[in-house]
């Protein structure tokens, strides 16, 4: 079993590698970062991660590198990429299998009405504004969500919940908190009151598990939290 803890962490061009072999590499995505090219311009991890293949294996021409799955822009921790087209779209159905386990964690204010649940809502994305709105009951076009979650440590103002996803929606997480009165700190696009200094939301993907889809190990990878005294103490 390939396992990693908050203190094994190596660093390339602030390129944070968590785990890699052969076919697979895992980062710690900072907040800012864009997983894949968009509109934006802004150079993707997925191009910094090719950079830091071809610079460590001295590798000519390009670098090939999968896109597994993604992070919301302000959000941080795991992702996952394959390095190679064998590995792909083994990973693409072990993720549409829901054959891995995604932990994540988040900070709110708000104390959450339960100290665990299961939120189920029906979300319905606005391309327009880039927005999910969450609905308690099905409506036409809505997508079905449903997370869980249990607060697993009450710090001095706020409270860290540990969720994990039955589906993976636009914004899921994000906006099912908000919808039950709990906004993730900073996360101003759905309705915490100011933002983070470095402009994240306090939404941390942290830990991946699932076995890998060429040698059958079981990789379990944990990403260190961001530097931020809030962050820091719910490791206290």
């Amino acid at each position: 079993m390939a396992k990693t803890s908050d203190k094994i962490l190596s660093n390339k061009e602030n390129l944070q590698v968590l785990y890699e072999d052969n076919h697979i590499i895992i980062v710690n995505k900072r907040a800012g970062d864009i997983v894949q090219g968009d509109k934006t311009g802004d150079k993707p991890l997925s191009d910094v991660v090719k950079n830091y293949i071809k610079d460590k294996y001295n590798k000519p021409g390009n670098v090939y590198l999968g896109v597994v799955h993604r992070l919301d822009r302000p959000t941080t921790g795991v992702v996952l990429f394959a390095k190679t087209s064998k590995a792909l779209p083994r990973l693409n159905k072990l993720f549409a299998d829901k054959k891995t386990q995604k932990t994540y964690w988040a900070l709110v204010k708000q104390e959450p009405p339960k100290t665990e649940d299961t939120l189920i809502h029906w979300l319905k994305k606005n391309p327009k504004n880039n927005k999910s709105t969450a609905y308690p009951n099905e409506i036409p076009k809505g997508k079905k969500a449903v997370l869980h979650y249990q607060v697993i440590k009450k710090l001095d103002s706020y409270y860290l919940l540990e969720v994990t996803l039955e589906t993976g929606r636009h914004h899921q997480i994000r906006v099912q908190l908000a919808s039950m009165g709990c906004p993730i700190k900073g996360d101003l696009k759905y309705g915490f009151d100011r933002s983070n200094k470095d402009a994240s939301i306090s939404l941390h993907a942290r830990s991946l598990q699932f076995t890998h889809p060429v040698s059958n190990n079981f990789i379990d990878v944990t990403a260190p939290l961001p530097k931020d005294p809030v962050w820091d103490a719910c490791l206290k």
